[in-house]
């Protein structure tokens, strides 16, 4: 065999496995999809539900809307624990899955059976309705925190499963994840838009047992087609639990305060190279020694007795400091997903208000969500085929700009958002004070239309600050705590909506004081949401602030820069 003939070998070898790393995350796109569709089927309409079905007044239905989803998102960060030490990435996620669809399958019965709800009523003020009996409570949240402990386990290790199908030490593999997230969030997101449009629609207008079985049916289906390609996985190893890491390093480096840290890197304790570059099921980076977080180096020191928790390896030290690097970029992520938070709440109950005749059609309120989904398809096209295209030109970065600055630009778009709702509640309040409509709360003559800009910007802003987030998380946890990392980005959705919960009901509680009218009351017509939004749009603005600060003395992990190069020469192949 010639030379010639060994690299064409090579090549169709490479391309071969990257066209089997495709069709492998193709099967997790699929799953994803459906719970998508069945996510975004409750949470979409669940305000309407609680409102009109289970008769909740505006802040409690809110409230309950956010803790619940809160729980959804904070769960993963358990889910992430037993995959890194326990169980893996697989079957965390194929036990997960089960208990999501039993939680859906409850839900279902909940909704469906006549004895499990209160009866109808038509009262415009649903707190004079007759409440729900605990044992409807009981079921209804039973089967809804059900769900969320089985999404605890799915949402951090299906997207971690389908970015371990590329090999990071193959070049084309490697530059094929970094448009990775952005084709996940664009396929899975076209289930969040079938449930923002037509289940919405099925729930609204035929009846919610329809509205919620037909998800619980694709997502029965999508468990079942991510099964048939279990033995083509590339399956990654639990590596034992990432907090256990984590805390030897402290507590060796506290151990050892006293102690001086060497001058010369080599004299700090690591395993030898070749246990970084065997070939095995699961590689990993040996990083070197850097200087931020210094302290923790003395957790390397070669001083007393050599027990994990005495003396810790330098690489080992290197992974705790990249995941406690990153809190203060998590941190300055929960505001933005405070507003994230509102799409399902306050901007639906919104829409209520409003006249949603369309040529004799009626929209359902929480349709409007669908354009966010829609926003967010063409926006990540366009920032994927075009825009990094020209920025790699100018900036010479294989992304064209950096994670941190493209969620930089997602939360500028958060204070416009906030500030053009601010100003569109101010002019719908106007129209209702002009005919009349403040006291009995009906329906003020404008179309729904007018709440558009607020839906299209979220969906743009989330193309940037979401998508960015979720790879940033993914990308700058070491090898060995991915699944942990996933769940920084969705423990940042969970958290922002429990922020989401406890602004509102202060702001409720304290603009009621002293005999005061309140911003947020069960009549949106005689509340003042104008002024709660124009409220979120300055603590967007000094979220802005606080993050430009963190991400200036953020240093991004060690083996980054080393893989810069491995990352130009297969975004030039590709």
């Amino acid at each position: 065999m010639t030379a010639r003939q060994g690299v064409a070998m090579a090549q169709a070898t490479t391309e071969q496995e990257l066209r089997k790393s495709m069709k492998r995350e193709r099967r997790e796109q699929v799953y994803e999809v459906f719970e998508r569709m069945a996510y975004h089927g409750i949470s979409s309409n669940l305000i309407l539900y609680l409102t009109k079905r289970l008769h909740q007044g505006t802040v409690a239905s809110a409230k309950n809307v956010t803790n619940w989803v809160g729980t959804v998102w904070i769960t993963p960060i358990f889910g992430a624990y037993v995959a890194d030490a326990w169980l893996g990435r697989y079957w965390t996620f194929l036990i997960a899955s089960a208990i999501y669809l039993s939680g859906m399958s409850l839900l279902t019965l909940a909704v469906s059976v006549p004895g499990l709800r209160p009866p109808t009523c038509s009262d415009p003020d649903p707190t004079r309705c007759r409440k729900a009996s605990t044992l409807q409570l009981a079921v209804f949240y039973g089967a809804l925190y059900t769900l969320a402990i089985g999404t605890g386990g799915t949402k951090p290790n299906i997207s971690t499963i389908g970015a371990d199908q590329f090999d990071d030490f193959e070049a084309k593999e490697k530059a094929q994840k970094l448009s990775f997230f952005n084709w996940w969030m664009f396929s899975i997101f076209f289930g969040t838009l079938f449930a923002n449009t037509i289940l919405v629609y099925i729930q609204d207008n035929v009846g919610w047992a329809l509205g919620y079985g037909l998800p619980t049916l694709g997502l029965a289906v999508s468990i079942l087609i991510f099964l048939a390609g279990t033995p083509y996985y590339r399956h990654r190893v639990p590596t034992g639990s990432p907090f256990t890491r984590m805390a030897k390093v402290i507590v060796a480096a506290l151990r050892k305060w006293r102690l001086p840290i060497p001058s010369d890197p080599k004299e700090l304790y690591e395993f030898d190279l070749e246990k970084y570059t065997q070939k095995s099921k699961f590689r990993s980076f040996r990083i070197d020694p850097t200087r931020t977080l210094r302290f923790l180096n003395k957790a390397c020191v070669k001083a007393g007795p050599s027990t994990p928790w005495m003396l810790c390896p330098v690489t080992q030290v290197e992974e705790t400091k990249q995941m406690l690097r990153m809190i203060p970029i998590l941190i300055a992520t929960f505001v933005p997903s405070t507003m994230v938070a509102q799409i399902n709440t306050l901007f639906v109950k919104q829409g209520t208000t409003l006249d949603r005749k369309l040529a004799g059609f009626s929209i359902p309120p929480a349709s409007l969500a669908g354009f966010v989904t829609i926003s967010l398809l063409i926006s990540i096209v366009i920032y994927d085929l075009y825009f990094v295209k020209i920025m790699r030109k100018w900036t010479k970065n294989p992304r064209g700009i950096t994670l941190l600055q493209r969620m930089g630009i997602g939360l500028v778009l958060h204070i416009v958002i906030m500030l053009i709702a601010s100003l569109t509640e101010r002019f719908r309040l106007g129209v209702a004070r002009d005919h009349g409509l403040i006291e009995n709360g009906e329906q003020v003559p404008l179309t729904i239309f007018i709440l558009l800009p607020q839906f299209v910007l979220m969906g743009t802003a989330d193309a940037f600050l979401e998508v960015a987030k979720i790879e940033f998380f993914y990308d700058q946890a070491p090898e060995n705590m991915k699944s942990l990392g996933t769940s920084y980005s969705m423990t940042s959705l969970g958290i922002g909506n429990f922020l989401s919960s406890f602004l509102l009901s202060t702001v409720a509680r304290i603009t009621m004081e002293h005999g005061h009218h309140g911003w947020i009351l069960n009549n949106l017509n005689a509340s003042h949401l104008d002024y709660y939004y124009a409220f979120f749009a300055v603590l967007n603005l000094l979220n802005f602030i606080f993050f430009s600060i963190v991400t200036r003395i953020y240093v991004y992990k060690a083996e980054v820069s080393d893989s810069m190069e491995i990352l130009r020469r297969g975004s030039d192949s590709i």
